[in-house]
């Protein structure tokens, strides 16, 4: 299912829930979707309320529905079944879909378990009562920095996150490609678009870039934002703290309409895998996007990729703060199989399960510090070095902020931009006032 072009686009598809809330990669709507969303079953859980348990079963609602993390994820699962005699039963949805559905789900029947996202997200339904408390889990896991425990924590101090890897957004570039013409990496945003137009001269697409889900032109605005107004200010602006008519938030749109020339055309109509292939052959000189961009990559090529932070625009901000989403699991609020949902966070956030993850997936790093880590590739290395040095971690924009607001307002807004960049002054009206209806609601 691709992401809707429009706000009513996007309204047109879902379900009133008694909830407002979802999310990337909250549904508010007209009941004739109901029964498209629910009678396809895109994403029916196993779970079901006849009270009774299956001692050698638990359920699994997954997102990883790319070819590569729904494999890692196979082998995280048998790995799990080996150690406990357990079964685990996944039911994998198209990742955009599982988001877009997860607030109607979770209010139905889901499964035990469910992949989510640390941070606002997780807080979000835990507060609404969507999900379990897994504190008496975390009381057996080890190996997490205190940062990954607060990330997992809910706004009453109860844990209802198990972190399992996390990734950080960077700008991405194969180093064959930038050896052969010379290039070198950027420190100030006019190193950047100065790198950029010479790799037009040179034939190459400068900057890859996709947005046909919606989510990816999301990390564009947060870095900006990110550079141009530090974290505090992210921070703020995503809790509707503070105004998108502001000179602030002007000037981030105002940078970016600069750069847009410099992107590759048509992304609305492009999956990042898509512009992800455009760099991996050579088309493209830079891509902005997190790790996982090594999943369009061979085994050999890992070696040819690499990325920097992206560059300072102001000197007093600097350009030590980034993206770094944590990916997870959470439990349901009425698991068929509890004993064993929560064995099975367990095994999610021990060892065993990062080694796994380790060994199968070169394009993330594990949240659990006692893994084996000496078979990190030179990339992921440098990744998690780049993220331990960060002085300050966003989650990224739409994990960062309520679910109704990033999801109806801020991914027509930004696809609006991409569309027409010129009308900055009225784009930025129009999220502070839609905004304002649902910040008060």
């Amino acid at each position: 299912m691709s992401r809707p072009r429009s706000q009513a686009e996007y309204l047109a598809r879902l379900v009133p829930p008694s909830v407002a809330g979802i999310n990337r990669r909250s549904l508010l709507a007209g009941a004739a979707g109901t029964g498209a969303l629910l009678g396809t079953g895109l994403l029916a859980g196993c779970g079901d309320d006849s009270g009774g348990s299956d001692s050698k079963e638990v359920s699994l609602g997954s997102n990883q529905s790319d070819a590569k993390p729904k494999d890692v994820l196979a082998k995280v699962t048998d790995g799990f079944k080996t150690s406990s005699g357990v079964q685990v039963a996944v039911n994998t949805v198209d990742h955009n879909t599982f988001q877009e559905n997860i607030n109607n789900y979770l209010q139905g029947k889901p499964d035990d378990v469910f992949t989510w996202f640390a941070g606002y997200r997780m807080r979000f339904f835990a507060q609404k009562g969507l999900a379990s408390d897994v504190s008496d889990v975390w009381g057996k896991l080890s190996g997490y920095s205190d940062a990954f425990k607060k990330a997992s924590t809910g706004d009453d101090g109860k844990q209802y996150f198990v972190p399992a890897s996390y990734y950080p957004w960077a700008v991405f570039y194969r180093k064959s490609v930038w050896q052969q013409y010379g290039y070198q990496t950027p420190k100030t945003l006019d190193d950047f678009t100065t790198l950029a137009g010479q790799m037009k001269k040179d034939g190459l697409t400068p900057i890859a870039f996709a947005d046909k889900d919606g989510w990816p032109a999301m990390g564009t605005f947060d870095i900006l934002n990110l550079r141009i107004n530090g974290y505090q200010f992210h921070v703020d602006l995503m809790a509707g703290k503070e105004a998108w008519t502001s000179d602030k938030v002007k000037k981030i749109f105002d940078t970016w309409a600069g750069l847009l020339p410099l992107h590759q055309p048509d992304s609305l109509g492009r999956t990042w895998q898509e512009a992800a292939q455009s760099l991996q052959q050579k088309k493209s000189g830079m891509y902005l996007l997190g790790l996982f961009v090594g999943q369009q990559f061979s085994n050999e090529e890992q070696n040819d990729l690499d990325f920097f932070t992206f560059p300072e625009i102001d000197p007093v901000i600097g350009a030590k703060a980034l993206d770094a989403p944590i990916d997870g699991y959470m439990m349901a609020r009425k698991p068929k199989n509890e004993d064993n949902a929560r064995k099975l966070l367990e095994y999610f956030g021990g060892k065993a399960a990062a080694d796994i993850t380790v060994k199968n997936d070169p394009a993330t790093l594990v949240a659990n510090t006692g893994a084996d880590v000496s078979g990190y590739t030179a990339l992921q290395k440098k990744a998690a070095e780049v993220v331990g040095s960060a002085t300050e971690i966003a989650q990224f924009l739409d994990r960062d902020t309520r679910p109704d607001f990033a999801s109806t307002v801020i991914i027509p807004a930004l696809q609006q931009f991409i569309k027409d960049p010129k009308d900055i002054g009225g784009l930025t009206s129009s999220i502070e006032n839609q905004k304002k209806s649902i910040f008060t609601d």
